[in-house]
């Protein structure tokens, strides 16, 4: 009989410690220190397509981040302008997750197919703004100062840089358009823009907010004046179609709508487009 009582004693003292091991796994995953859904994207990749100007936010704090999340998992990120990066995946660039400067280069895919409609989220916004050498003593102060500039103005190709078919739609509501047009220097991105102006190969230059805010070497004059942009600068995100690695991919997009990395973007001067 006191055998029998100790082997239920021990038999009741192994359960309690396997269910206070288990609570206490389950703790741990809820406090984000082994979840068992991250270990099943091991090995995985997500291959990134970014506009330029998104560069800074991604390689400096966004994908260590989600990498120290989900261990085990790559992201692969392309960076140009948009227009460059929707040629590269109509042309058949392996990409799971697209994030564009503007909303007419993901609506092309689209039209093609090539994107998951339903994961299309408008995501982010952005300022458009006039900057200077930080060093300049030109006399530019507005918009309109750029008709008496005698040097060059940089901006993005219209053809295919967001942010200079917002520029050219600024300069054209300003009425300035055609009277700046033969001074520009067309940049294949908006970071080549923003270098042009802080190594001073370029008077000044239209680029986004956060472009400026990135670049010591430069300074923002003004931001373009209300009512001269019509089509607000929105950063959409969607996954393309058939992406190589679905689950990381949607892990990935997840992870971009969280307060964490929400407050990222804040930081390096974007603001969350919350339609």
């Amino acid at each position: 009989m006191k055998s029998r009582n100790i082997l239920i004693i021990a038999a009741i003292f192994i359960v309690a410690i396997v269910g206070v091991g288990a609570c206490s796994a389950g703790l741990f995953d809820f406090l984000g220190g082994n979840n068992s859904s991250n270990s099943n994207l091991t090995g995985q990749e997500v291959n990134l397509a970014a506009a330029a100007s998104l560069k800074n936010v991604y390689d400096e704090k966004l994908i260590p981040m989600f990498e120290q999340k989900y261990p085990g998992v790559k992201v692969t990120p392309t960076y140009a302008s948009s227009g460059d990066l929707q040629s590269q995946i109509e042309n058949g660039l392996e990409a799971d997750v697209f994030m564009s400067a503007a909303n007419k280069q993901m609506n092309a895919l689209a039209n093609k197919s090539l994107i998951n409609n339903d994961t299309n989220v408008q995501f982010l916004e952005n300022k458009v703004v006039l900057i200077v050498p930080k060093d300049s003593s030109a006399n530019i102060s507005s918009f309109d100062d750029l008709k008496k500039v005698n040097g060059t103005i940089a901006i993005g190709d219209p053809a295919s840089v967001p942010a200079g078919q917002y520029g050219k739609e600024v300069l054209t509501n300003l009425g300035i358009w055609n009277a700046t047009e033969s001074k520009m220097s067309l940049g294949t991105s908006v970071t080549a823009v923003l270098n042009q102006v802080a190594e001073g190969s370029a008077d000044c230059g239209i680029v986004y907010a956060t472009d400026a805010k990135s670049n010591d070497k430069v300074k923002v004059v003004c931001e373009a004046p209300e009512g001269s942009l019509k089509t607000p600068v929105i950063y959409p995100v969607a996954e393309l179609k058939n992406p190589k690695h679905p689950e990381a991919a949607k892990a990935f997009m997840e992870f971009l709508k969280t307060k964490e990395a929400k407050d990222v973007f804040v930081e390096y001067g974007f603001t969350i487009h919350e339609k």
